[in-house]
């Protein structure tokens, strides 16, 4: 518990025990009163002042309000009638604000899980001058600068380990318990916590670019972004709080002037009077005003901790809505780990023509480009190379040594009308022409992700009717990855603009509330991921501009983590309808029962606050929406 809180508990504490003491020993009549109006005050002071604000604002009709119109009426009724029976005005706010602390609680537990990211922003980095360690602002860090790592430090900036060897805590980003190794020449992402070795990391970005900093910056704005059903509640409570409020006095005085006029009965005033207030009491709509919110931030924290980023709940609705998932293959169901397995039709030496290859290929982050440069494995003297013309979707042109060399697929040779020999081979050929003379191809075979198959089969279980695989990739390769994940429907061969055309395809053929959703990882898949109705990025090892567009970002780049983001989705959104369906039921019920008569300030106090603390404690069920 906050101070806050705390203080809060010492006062229900107090005034419990005022109300134990009122109503064990029997006190003269003043002296009780004061005591009893001790108690109220203690307990509902700061609703008073809540309602008090509210009123000079122009914010009249909220709950504070309608509490302290039904409980200062209740006093008032105890003493014009002389009854002093005031233990229904106390237990009123006392049990108010009981529900009040549980809500508070609630919520500060949804927030520390979201909140635990917030550990991750790093306070210094580390810099070695003269020998000796000089801790500077991360912001001040320039990109390829070097940071020391020492034990139990975090990354401050995501850069490649230089020197040094250690294992990581990456929890707080991936939701993954078990520490990662780490080595020289290894990635690494800022954010992690350094466990064991010293390391020094060459940085790679600004620190305003850094992992930490992007999914920092998710965190923070993904609470501004409602959902319909909380954007509904906020509509519904604005309308539903003023008619209950003109329904209670009409109750309160209308009865008693028919009983006047129309029957010649007295007018009962303070009967009715008291069923106004119990009707006010009963009306509070704190159970849907609370709970609803506060289901969807719950889902959203118990989501951050599985590693998935959703970045409002408007997305976490969305998602579970989704009934198409359509994915890149490259770096999304595959590793994105490219290895040269072959070399064909080659009429000068295999070497030299990877030579050629991969320095036409030096300036390009594809996963291709690099492993073409890792097959090589010398150092490349980007000198030799001038020229370079990156053709999206094709490949590359560029003069090495003065000689055109132009490295891609088979739209680029036909592009460049260079005949070229076709590959039975499984696996992404690379065609390289020299000169405008075709030079053979070099296979390359991409790795399938261990947990690819298994995220396909989970999606199905979760009643997603169709899997899409969209690749730039040969017709063969992306048939034979389709089939072997157990995806329903594979295009191949396709450009960016190309993948943007097929999901519109295939938006135009979901029906009624169905969702589409993109995965991809690559800067070519941002406008794909912005079309679909729900982007799915991979933030481990994806483009900025991907994570950027994307409305999930899954933090360990694991396939798997889109089945558990729906199950979360889901499970969220029935607690929410839970909640709705629950508590304007009982509402409506008391609120009727209250109107008759039948229901007293204990049903109402049931109906306001036990109807609250059920639905928060259901909302906070989507903490732990995954198990």
């Amino acid at each position: 518990m906050n101070k806050k809180q705390k203080k809060v508990l010492v006062r229900i504490l107090i005034t419990a025990a005022l109300l134990a003491l009122l109503n064990l020993v029997q006190l003269p009549e003043i002296p009780a009163m004061i005591l009893y109006l001790a108690a109220y005050l203690i307990i509902g002071y700061d609703i008073l002042r809540k309602a008090g604000k509210g009123i000079l604002n122009g914010r009249v009709f909220d709950e504070n309000f309608l509490m302290a119109v039904a409980t200062i009426g209740a006093v008032a009724l105890a003493i014009i009638s002389g009854s002093g029976d005031f233990n229904e005005a106390v237990l009123v706010m006392l049990f108010y604000q009981v529900g009040e602390l549980f809500q508070s609680y609630a919520v500060g537990k949804s927030r520390r899980s979201i909140s635990a990211l917030m550990d991750i922003r790093p306070d210094y980095a580390n810099i070695e001058v003269d020998g000796k360690l000089e801790q500077v602002d991360p912001d001040e860090v320039e990109t390829g600068s070097v940071i020391v790592v020492q034990p139990g430090e975090k990354v401050p900036i995501d850069g490649v380990v230089i020197s040094g060897s250690s294992t990581v805590n990456t929890s707080a980003l991936t939701g993954e318990s078990l520490p990662r190794d780490i080595a020289e020449g290894d990635e690494i992402i800022s954010g992690c916590i350094n466990l064991s070795g010293l390391i020094r990391v060459r940085t790679t970005k600004p620190f305003g670019e850094s992992t930490v900093s992007k999914i920092l910056e998710l965190v923070e704005s993904s609470g501004s972004r409602k959902s319909r059903s909380e954007q509904f509640i906020s509509r519904f409570a604005r309308v539903y709080t003023p008619i209950v409020c003109y329904s209670a006095l009409a109750l309160a005085i209308l009865p008693p002037l028919v009983r006047i006029v129309f029957m010649g009965l007295g007018g009962d005033w303070t009967d009715w009077i008291y069923r106004a207030l119990t009707f006010l009491i009963i009306s509070c709509p704190c159970a849907l005003v609370i709970s609803i919110p506060l289901s969807f931030f719950a889902g959203l924290g118990g989501a951050s901790s599985e590693g998935v980023l959703i970045k409002g709940s408007n997305y976490l609705e969305a998602l579970a809505q989704t009934k198409t998932v359509v994915f890149d293959k490259t770096g999304t169901l595959t590793r994105g780990v490219f290895e040269v397995s072959g070399i064909h039709h080659c009429p000068i030496e295999d070497e030299k023509l990877l030579e050629y290859a991969a320095l036409a290929e030096c300036a390009s982050s594809h996963p291709i480009s690099k492993s073409l440069r890792e097959a090589y494995g010398r150092e490349l003297d980007r000198s030799r190379v001038s020229d370079i013309e990156e053709i999206s979707g094709n490949g590359v042109v560029a003069k090495v040594d003065g000689r055109t060399i132009a490295v891609g697929n088979d739209r680029l040779m036909q592009r460049l009308g260079i005949e070229h020999t076709e590959c039975r081979s499984v696996g992404t050929i690379v065609h390289v022409a020299i000169d405008g003379v075709y030079s053979g191809h070099i296979v390359i075979s991409d790795v399938v992700k261990p947990s690819s198959a298994q995220a396909i089969a989970e999606l199905k279980k979760q009643g997603v009717g169709k899997t899409v695989m969209l690749t730039g990739d040969a017709k063969v390769v992306a048939e034979k990855v389709a089939a072997d994940l157990g995806v329903d429907e594979v295009h191949s061969q396709l450009l960016p603009g190309d993948k943007v055309s097929e999901v519109e395809r295939l938006l135009g053929e979901t029906t009624g509330k169905a969702k589409l959703a993109f995965v991809g990882d690559g800067i070519n898949d941002a406008p794909v991921l912005s079309r679909a109705d729900i982007g799915i990025a991979m933030g481990a090892m994806g483009s900025d501009a991907a994570i950027e567009a994307a409305d999930v970002v899954l933090m360990d780049d694991d396939p798997l983590k889109i089945s558990r983001a729906i199950k979360i989705s889901r499970k969220c959104i029935r607690i929410v309808y839970e909640n709705i369906v629950f508590a304007l039921g009982v509402k409506f019920a008391c609120l009727l029962l209250g109107a008759l008569g039948i229901a007293d300030m204990g049903a109402a106090i049931f109906a306001d606050v036990g109807v609250m603390v059920i639905a928060v404690l259901n909302a906070m069920r989507a903490l732990h929406c995954s198990k």
